[in-house]
């Protein structure tokens, strides 16, 4: 083996070390070199629909089925596009589904038990939207290094489109023959939407972000044919959530 093979392979070993020990170095820092310019995150959350119009009244009149069956869990992803140090551009997306058994409120089955059937209300918003800082994420203490705030709270506000389905199955009463049939309703449509939120991010280290947010949706959109004669179904609703969030 030559000097100069030699050489050159400590020289290779004493870059790979030398790498290594730079990597653990800056995972070490309290600082990020460089402003970060993405965000992305996931929630898990509460969606509570106002569920006020003529098919919520309905479904609650005619089956046993209260308000607040439609609250849901609620998900969700969202990526922030840093514009200026206080505002960003927020795309997401969400996701809430409740399924809720009930029977009918007025009468029973000719075998005596109960009339059965199950109804589901999803929503899927994608919005787009700005979120506003009230006060600095973070600040720069050179041309490279910047150090994030520990606590930065947020408003904010924009507009979407969101999907609705809603259904029910099981069995139901026609009320000028009071005979009891199986069937099957469903409706399922689109709809422009606005939002406004609030929250607040909280840094658990120098990538990493835990937010909490509120926000309320405002939407509505035509009934199905299954549901003809009711008038549009209310999409207004609040969400609370909170996840977690990673500095790119």
């Amino acid at each position: 083996m030559s000097y100069r093979f030699r050489q050159s392979s400590m020289a290779a070993v004493l870059a790979v070390i030398g790498g290594a020990w730079a990597a653990e170095a800056v995972a070490a820092q309290d600082f990020l070199f460089g402003r970060p310019s993405i965000t992305f995150g996931a929630r898990i959350g509460y969606a509570i629909p106002r569920a006020d119009s003529e098919i919520f009244d309905f479904t609650r009149d005619e089956l046993t089925v209260e308000k607040e069956d439609f609250n849901a869990v609620a998900i969700g992803a969202d990526l922030g596009i840093r514009l200026t140090d206080r505002v960003d551009l927020a795309l997401g997306i969400g996701y809430a589904n409740s399924e809720i058994d009930s029977e009918s409120r007025e009468f029973i089955g000719s075998d005596d038990l109960p009339i059965l059937q199950t109804t589901d209300f999803r929503r899927v918003p994608f919005t787009v939207g700005v979120k506003a800082y009230l006060t600095e994420r973070g600040r720069r203490i050179s041309n490279l290094a910047w150090i994030p705030s520990r606590f930065a709270p947020f408003v904010g506000g924009g507009a979407g489109f969101v999907w609705y389905e809603f259904e029910q199955e099981g069995e139901f009463v026609d009320y000028e023959t009071l005979d009891i049939f199986y069937d099957y309703f469903t409706s399922s449509n689109g709809s422009a939407l606005a939002y406004a939120t609030a929250g607040f991010d909280y840094s658990i280290g120098l990538r990493w972000i835990l937010t909490a947010e509120a926000r309320y949706s405002w939407a509505s959109a035509n009934m199905g044919e299954s549901f003809v004669g009711f008038d549009k179904i209310d999409l207004n609703g609040l969400r609370a959530a909170f996840g977690f969030s990673v500095r790119l």
